[in-house]
């Protein structure tokens, strides 16, 4: 039993699992704790800096000041405390800028999707990625909400392996986090409930919202009937393919296994059919998942009919 407070009002709800209310949480990597006690005037300087980014990497104090019509010195005290909740940088060179960080970007989410009844308590971390970190949390019933960090270690490397992304220009982690997550959430709304994905629920900012799954990696499961699974696998590439997509990271580390079933995860870096090099990219898909299947099952499949598998 835990609470939940919902616009003002504490009720009771049951869950197998612990869930702490976003507004009260504590140990996490988001600065989520204080969304509803954020001043409005905060949550303005927020929403300016994220309009701001698009045409700055450190947004002018002035623009600021123009954005939120707001005093100095007002803007100066509510800056200074989303500084210290770890929700906005400064930079004084060559000018006094500021920007958003993670936290901010963040909890500006967590705001839409709290206040629109997509989700209303956020539990523990259950995952993470290169450029992602997955939550549990409780919308209708038990979800995940998987917040994007594209470039939080390389942004170069973001750029080079993201077909989305401009190859030149200004296109700060802000922007790139959220076409991640917005490419993330068409794909799985292309494919549910024809491909086993999880049930897209909702999108905002970086973040994308999902059923949760409840089961392990397939590299963590010892199964039964490997080759079953493997041909349950190649049938869904089928017929992602159909579809026009490819997975383009497709490996046991993207598939989870509830309940006996394969689910497909981990969908941003997709590329159409008719991209370039789609069909080096599927091979790729391909033979990483008979890789894994012959090192861990001794199971060989060759790869020309798996691929006429998923291509005719």
């Amino acid at each position: 039993m835990f609470k939940v407070v919902l616009s003002g009002q504490v009720c009771q709800v049951r869950c197998d699992f612990i869930v702490r209310h976003i507004t009260t949480l504590t140990i996490m990597v988001i600065a989520a704790e204080r969304i509803r006690t954020l001043n409005k005037y905060e949550k303005s300087i927020l929403n300016s800096l994220e309009r701001g980014m698009k045409r700055y990497e450190w947004v002018p104090l002035e623009q600021i000041k123009t954005a939120t019509k707001l005093s100095e010195s007002e803007v100066n005290y509510r800056l200074a405390r989303l500084i210290e909740w770890g929700m906005v940088r400064f930079n004084p060179v060559p000018y006094d800028g500021y920007a958003l960080v993670f936290g901010g970007y963040d909890t500006l989410a967590l705001s839409t999707l709290t206040r629109n009844g997509t989700i209303s308590a956020l539990g523990s971390r259950i995952g993470e990625g290169k450029e992602s970190v997955v939550y549990e949390a409780l919308g209708l019933g038990p979800v995940a909400i998987k917040f994007h960090r594209v470039g939080q270690r390389s942004f170069s490397s973001a750029r080079l392996n993201r077909d989305y992304m401009p190859e030149g220009g200004h296109c700060p982690w802000l922007i790139a986090s959220r076409l991640s997550a917005e490419r993330e959430y068409q794909a799985l709304t292309a494919l549910h409930p024809k491909v086993s994905v999880p049930l897209p629920i909702g999108q905002n900012r970086h973040t994308v919202v999902m059923a949760l799954i409840n089961g392990p990696n397939l590299n963590h499961c010892r199964l039964e009937e490997p080759e079953e699974v493997l041909d349950e696998i190649l049938t869904y590439a089928g017929i992602t393919y159909r579809e026009g997509i490819i997975h383009a990271d497709l490996s046991e580390y993207n598939i989870l296994m509830e309940e006996g079933r394969c689910v497909i995860i981990d969908w941003p870096q997709w590329v159409a059919t008719s991209h370039l090099n789609a069909q080096s990219i599927l091979e790729r898909d391909i033979d990483n998942i008979l890789t894994f299947f012959k090192r861990k099952y001794n199971v060989v499949y060759d790869r020309g009919d798996a691929m006429r598998c998923v291509i005719d």
